[in-house]
């Protein structure tokens, strides 16, 4: 599903910026967008989060899918 793989690279997306915020002090999306406080940050932050909310769906499917293999 397409949904799925967006949701997946704005989660890979949000990780490597919290790498880059815990290993360097750096935060790329203000960075990029003016600040962390900016309208575009905060929607960015926002579309980030609600992927990482979509992907825990995928851990149950995956879940549900391997339960149907093993029948």
């Amino acid at each position: 599903m397409i949904m799925d793989r967006i949701a997946l690279i704005l989660t890979v997306l949000g990780a490597l910026n919290w790498g880059s915020i815990g290993l360097f002090q750096f935060d790329i999306v203000a960075w990029l967008c003016g600040g962390q406080s900016s309208l575009l940050s905060r929607v960015i932050y926002t579309v980030i989060a609600l992927a990482g909310v979509w992907c825990i769906s995928l851990i149950f499917r995956a879940r549900e899918s391997f339960d149907r293999i093993e029948e």
